[in-house]
């Protein structure tokens, strides 16, 4: 495996402030977050594929208008059904068991025969309903797998991913487009070991690949981290930038 499962600094950080101003549409049986470029424009579109926390977290709706204020066409759907783990939450929780659906009433795992369609459908929305032609995914922990499952050609043209979790060798070799990281010094996740490793199997690969690693920073610093401490606000908004300097030279129609 090229990243470690999920666990509980999956779901820890701290909430963002500032008010979204996206809009929220349905997309056959699940929700999206959908944000628009300044002028309107859908030729290149980014999808978000969020960590655990979902689509409805704050902070990644911001992310989200970010990337909209850079020119982009942005597509952020519900991954869980409406069963997403909330920010912090406390208590004795298995994250484990959240993903085989153990903590929803309907029992929906979150699983890739489940999220697979739910990424599939997002795809076939963003081109036929908004006319995008060019596809950059961004992945964020849980996220990132998906990202990697979906780099292929007629689906996600350029990915994006930070502090991965769950990524599996053979996803990860099976890639067909380029593929930028941004990774925590501190992370039981994606630690120094899978780091390597996914560098190793990204050389076999042979497609423009990225890899940057940020100093004083955990799991999750890109979405969750504290912007109040200095060192983390630099991180997070470097990663950030790093994406959107990746598609703007990768992404091209």
């Amino acid at each position: 495996m090229s990243s470690n499962p999920p666990a509980q600094c999956c779901y820890q950080g701290v909430k963002h402030e500032g008010k979204a101003v996206g809009r929220y549409e349905q997309t056959d049986d699940f929700e999206t977050y959908i944000s628009e470029a300044p002028d309107k424009s859908t030729e290149q579109g980014i999808l978000i594929i969020t960590d655990v926390i979902g689509h409805r977290m704050n902070n990644a709706q911001l992310i989200a208008d970010q990337f909209a204020a850079n020119g982009y066409f942005v597509f952020m759907p519900d991954l869980f059904y409406e069963d997403p783990i909330p920010m912090n939450r406390p208590g004795d929780f298995d994250i484990m068991k959240w993903m085989q659906g153990e903590y929803n009433e309907k029992k929906i795992a979150h699983l890739p025969p489940v999220v697979d369609p739910i990424i599939e459908k997002s795809l076939k929305a963003m081109k036929e309903k908004y006319g995008v032609k060019k596809i950059g995914a961004v992945g964020y922990c849980f996220g990132a797998k998906y990202v990697v499952r979906f780099l292929k050609p007629g689906q996600v043209d350029v990915g994006y991913c930070a502090h991965p979790s769950f990524v599996e060798d053979d996803e990860l070799k099976a890639i067909k487009g380029p593929l930028a990281i941004s990774a925590a010094e501190t992370d039981q996740i994606f630690p120094t070991e899978k780091r390597h490793r996914s560098e190793e199997l990204l050389k076999e690969v042979g497609q423009p690949y990225q890899i940057n690693l940020y100093s004083g920073v955990e799991h999750g610093f890109a979405v969750r981290g504290d912007p109040k401490k200095r060192e983390v606000n630099f991180a997070k908004e470097s990663a950030f930038l790093q994406a959107v300097a990746w598609f703007k030279e990768h992404l091209k129609s």
